[in-house]
């Protein structure tokens, strides 16, 4: 009988988790309406290494790369998209930088292993629209630290939109 409420209590965790990861996030998010996700293939990080030289020096250690814009217009949205952000990054991201403005957050987490940052996370939500940008591969814990109090992962991704030409356009009410 123990093991029964044992497996029910590992059954009923791990399905309150839903956001528990950057995969799950993107996989639930990427079909909804007005919502901008890019994954970029490794054969193409290569090209986006041309944004900026901070992100030169990333994108040679790069593995994945994905970027996704959502709508956030409402406080009760907002809040939602915040929670599942601290889900994702709970217990296994430092955070390095994080800015709260009432619902409006800006966040960079790193995830560790030995003297490594294996994940960087960067999550921006300004009750308008929300972002995050995602990097996995082998980065320099102290050149992360240094972009995140430099805005450096700001600008890496207002240029991956440019990249994409995924800016407003000139009739846009954006």
């Amino acid at each position: 009988m123990k093991k029964i409420i044992f497996l029910l209590a590992i059954v009923l965790t791990s399905s309150c988790g839903t956001y528990n990861s950057i995969d799950r996030f993107y996989d639930a998010h990427k079909e909804d309406n007005q919502v901008t996700a890019i994954r970029v293939p490794r054969f193409m990080l290569s090209m986006i290494g041309t944004i900026s030289p901070e992100m030169k020096s990333l994108v040679g250690n790069t593995k994945d790369l994905r970027y996704m814009q959502f709508p956030s217009t409402t406080p009760e949205r907002t809040s939602f998209l915040n929670q599942q952000m601290n889900g994702i990054t709970g217990n296994s991201f430092i955070e390095v930088f994080r800015k709260n403005d009432d619902l409006n957050r800006n966040v960079v987490s790193v995830r560790e292993k030995k003297d490594a940052v294996k994940e960087i996370l960067i999550y921006n939500n300004n009750n308008q629209k929300g972002s995050f940008l995602y990097f996995n591969g082998d980065f320099d814990p102290a050149k992360v630290r240094q972009m995140a109090q430099n805005e450096a992962f700001q600008k890496i991704s207002e240029g991956l939109i440019n990249q994409y030409n995924l800016g407003p356009t000139n009739g846009s009410n954006q």
